[in-house]
C-alpha cells in the first residue's frame, strides 16, 4: 500500500464520519438510532487510529478524538 492508497483511505474515513456525526444530529429523537450512529462513530475512531498506525511518519494524518456521551462509554 502506498501513501496514496492511505490517503484514498483517510478520506474515506473522513466521509464516513461526516456522515455518522450528520445522523447523530438527526437522529437525536430516535435514541436507538443516536446510539448506533454514536457506535459508528466508535468505529470510525478505531480507523482513524489503524491508517495512522501504518504512517506515524505523516503528520497531516491526525487522529480526531471520539466525541460520544456517557452511554457510549
Amino acid at each position: 500500500m502506498d501513501l496514496q492508497d492511505l490517503k484514498k483511505l483517510e478520506r474515506r474515513i473522513k466521509t464516513i464520519r461526516k456522515g455518522a456525526e450528520e445522523l447523530t444530529v438527526l437522529a437525536s429523537s430516535f435514541p436507538a438510532v443516536e446510539r448506533n450512529a454514536k457506535r459508528i462513530l466508535a468505529t470510525v475512531k478505531m480507523l482513524e487510529i489503524n491508517v495512522s498506525d501504518l504512517v506515524p511518519h505523516v503528520p497531516h494524518l491526525k487522529v480526531r478524538r471520539c466525541s460520544m456521551g456517557k452511554e457510549g462509554r
